[in-house]
């Protein structure tokens, strides 16, 4: 039932390149066909086609908002993706900031939660300041983590989930190490949010950011803020747009057939939730109702299932000679990390073993994937990298094992 929700998989192929971007659900292209078909129209109109374009914005906002369990719709910013909407956030920021202040960021983060913070830092004369990661199981050092906040930083920057490594990093617990100093606190969730909960409510976070390319949707960027905080920020706009949030944050004319994808992917976890997550209601139920909970089911349901596809991944790739794993590798950590894998073998470049896999149907990236501090710290990037291979809940364990075999083929073949 879950493969035929997407038209992608049709094909003779097996996708394991999801960190970088997963396939669309059929919900999505139906909402993205509907929207442009019939009420293809800008914003804020006093016509009929606008007047429609608007309710599916509006609703598309109120559906990401029981996504990360906002307070309000307002809280939810709209942008041609994280890094950009990183960007934009980042100048108004540093509009706060004063020569001398600290920001915080990290060796295990995708460059688009490092630079725009850096620059911003930069322009503003302040310190910067690093927190390490261990490169022996790609974990955070929560010690060096605790070294930079006693200087009380004014922000701190972490990824909810590793997109080279796999790590899920302790955000709640740094969210509450960073409030104790009084640091604003930005999360990049871009590779967390396929594979799990997020309720930013609970996290306690200032800011947070995913994109709807990586949980099934079309290529958006979503940004979510604490409203007080979005309302203070004086945003870069141009003067005729809006003053409040979200608006003052969306820049120019947005994607709206793209939006309307959103809530297509959106309805397609509600569905999933509805099918596979009923034996997780009882746990969610007095905490959350209707859609909320559904979606909350659903990435319950999604988080069990990628459980078993790690491990058979994990497995595959033990059993394969010459490779080396980078990042968490004991079976029994699996909860500490999403199903995203890199790894290297002896003496074969990254982008040779990935031409490889391709002849064989198996789609997979080579490369840093942006996230260069990590490769920088494996003293990787010169060589190429690693290669890094991402299940999600349409992956089969079939799918893994033939990987496996045909791993092993390549290699046996060098």
């Amino acid at each position: 039932m879950i493969r035929e929700q997407f038209p992608g998989l049709s094909k003779k192929a097996i996708y394991l390149d999801n960190p970088a971007g997963t396939q669309v659900a059929q919900s999505v292209l139906e909402r993205m066909m509907t929207y442009l078909r019939d009420y293809n129209a800008n914003h804020d109109g006093a016509f009929k086609t606008s007047l429609l374009s608007d309710a599916v914005i509006d609703e598309t906002r109120r559906a990401l908002a029981d996504f990360l369990n906002a307070s309000r719709p307002e809280e939810i910013v709209f942008g041609p993706n994280m890094t950009t909407l990183t960007f934009n956030l980042s100048r108004a920021i540093g509009r706060w900031l004063k020569a001398g202040d600290e920001v915080v960021v990290t060796h295990l983060d995708h460059d688009a939660n490092i630079t725009p913070w850096v620059m911003m830092a930069e322009e503003h004369q302040c310190n910067v300041r690093w927190v390490d990661f261990s490169r022996d199981d790609g974990t955070l050092n929560i010690e060096s983590l605790e070294a930079v906040l006693a200087d009380k930083p004014r922000l701190v920057a972490v990824g909810y989930a590793s997109n080279a490594l796999g790590t899920i990093n302790p955000v709640k617990e740094i969210v509450k190490m960073a409030k104790q100093v009084g640091a604003l606190v930005f999360i990049d969730a871009v590779q967390y949010a396929p594979h799990g909960l997020i309720d930013v409510q609970d996290l306690g976070c200032d800011f947070l950011a995913c994109s709807a390319y990586k949980f099934f949707g079309p290529h958006v960027g979503v940004l979510y803020g604490k409203y007080e905080l979005m309302d203070e920020l004086e945003a870069y706009k141009v003067r005729p747009a809006p003053s409040d949030p979200p608006g003052k944050f969306e820049t120019g004319t947005q994607n709206h057939e793209g939006i309307a994808g959103v809530l297509g992917a959106i309805e397609y976890l509600e569905w999933v939730g509805a099918e596979f997550g009923e034996r997780y209601a009882d746990k969610y139920k007095n905490q959350y109702q209707g859609r909320k909970l559904h979606l909350k089911q659903s990435l319950a349901a999604v988080r069990a299932y990628e459980y078993e596809l790690g491990r058979a991944l994990l497995e595959n790739l033990e059993e394969t000679p010459g490779v080396t794993i980078h990042g968490l590798r004991d079976i029994c950590r699996l909860e500490e990390r999403v199903p995203t894998f890199a790894f290297t073998v002896k003496d074969r470049h990254p982008r040779q073993l990935a031409e490889a896999l391709d002849k064989e149907g198996i789609y997979v990236w080579d490369g840093n994937y942006y996230a260069l501090a990590v490769t920088v710290r494996l003293d990787l990037e010169k060589s190429g990298g690693m290669v890094r291979v991402g299940p999600v809940h349409y992956n089969t364990i079939d799918e893994i094992n033939r990987f496996g075999d045909a791993l092993r083929k390549i290699v046996a073949g060098s």
